[in-house]
């Protein structure tokens, strides 16, 4: 609860933690820290390609 308004605070209704869905080229790019570009989203696809899907694990805390 907010301890000035006594509201709940804004949250999404559903949270993912990554294991709910596949993630695309995008999600990988999004999570290094980096805006989405034609160039990165290949890159990313190649690794994820490469390296196969728990490539993402490797930038999650």
């Amino acid at each position: 609860m907010d301890s000035e308004s006594g509201q709940q605070p804004n949250r999404p209704a559903k949270l993912f933690s990554g294991g709910e869905r596949p993630y695309d080229p995008e999600d990988l790019v999004m999570v290094q820290g980096m805006e989405p570009t034609p160039e990165r989203l290949e890159k990313a696809r190649q690794l994820i390609e490469k390296e196969g899907p728990q490539v993402i694990e490797r930038y999650l805390p």
